[in-house]
């Protein structure tokens, strides 16, 4: 079994829309959606929820005014000033450290896990899918991001299924570096601007950092051709594949707006003939060795 992740240093870039294409192209494969803090791949894959399970992250102090003798360690210590006067937490300045539970020398401070969103189970017209909501505000992506790709993986196995594909996260933040563990292959969409140019190579980065392979592809290429010249170029500098480049196509929009992928949108066009190119090198990969 083999799990490939989909990434983009920034948002916008369309990596959803090209794991969704991706999606009507593989067979026998579960779809992960790792993009826990926006999710948004079951708004095309339209999924039918199986199983919803609970998702606990980090705790928030709380005092017992029982045990407390107020000696004032607790706000002392606390680098968020989220204690306040009368021994009070203040729940949204405190940022679940634990250092004020640890130093407590009557151990007045309880450190209780909070509910920080939900992960499901589902199945799509293409497969089954694990994908997750986190809560608005809440931490822990990162650990959301690992438990939503086990068992993504887990039910790949359960099922037999030979590949797992990830739409991940934008960025380089915790929730990507979570992604890219135990993965095969990840695969950087950007886009012809300078922000693209710059996020894509801290993903690359953090890629080679990792030892992934690591693949690049350029989104709506043809609308600037000096940039996406230089994308080609610093790919081939980082020893990354580059796979091809996807011209502008006003049918990705107007396929997710329907809720389908780009590949059950009516028409044929020279950007579908693309995705399936880059999708064909993909698989023939000798580290993805799905031929």
């Amino acid at each position: 079994m083999k799990e490939l992740v989909i990434l983009s240093g920034k948002g916008g870039t369309g990596k959803t829309s090209v794991t969704a294409a991706f999606a009507s192209l593989a067979k026998n494969m579960v779809l992960c959606d790792a993009d826990v803090d926006a999710a948004d791949l079951h708004l095309i894959m339209a999924p039918e929820i199986r199983k919803t399970t609970d998702f606990f992250g980090g705790g928030i102090a709380v005092i017992d005014n029982d045990k407390c003798s107020e000696c004032g360690q607790c706000i002392e210590l606390c680098r968020f000033e989220a204690i306040k006067e009368g021994f009070i937490v203040d729940e949204i300045a405190c940022e679940g450290c634990g250092v004020c539970v640890d130093f407590c020398p009557e151990q007045a401070i309880d450190f209780p896990t909070q509910k920080c969103g939900q992960w499901y189970l589902s199945d799509t017209r293409f497969g089954p899918m694990v994908h997750a909501k986190l809560g608005i505000a809440e931490e822990n992506s990162g650990k959301l991001v690992t438990l939503v790709k086990n068992e993504a993986k887990k039910l790949a196995k359960e099922e037999k299924k030979d590949l797992v594909i990830t739409d991940g996260p934008p960025g380089i933040g915790c929730p990507v570096i979570a992604s890219f563990g135990n993965v095969d292959a990840a695969l950087i969409i950007t886009e012809p601007t300078v922000s693209g140019l710059h996020d894509m190579e801290r993903v690359a980065d953090l890629a080679a950092h990792f030892k992934v392979t690591g693949m690049v592809c350029v989104n709506k290429y043809d609308l600037n051709m000096e940039q996406t010249k230089q994308i080609e170029n610093l790919t081939k500098k980082k020893n990354m594949y580059f796979l091809g480049k996807i011209p502008f196509d006003s049918a990705f929009t107007a396929s997710m707006v329907q809720g389908k992928t780009f590949f059950e949108y009516n028409g044929d066009s020279k950007a579908k003939n693309e995705v399936r190119q880059i999708w064909n090198k993909i698989i023939a990969l000798p580290v993805m060795n799905m031929k």
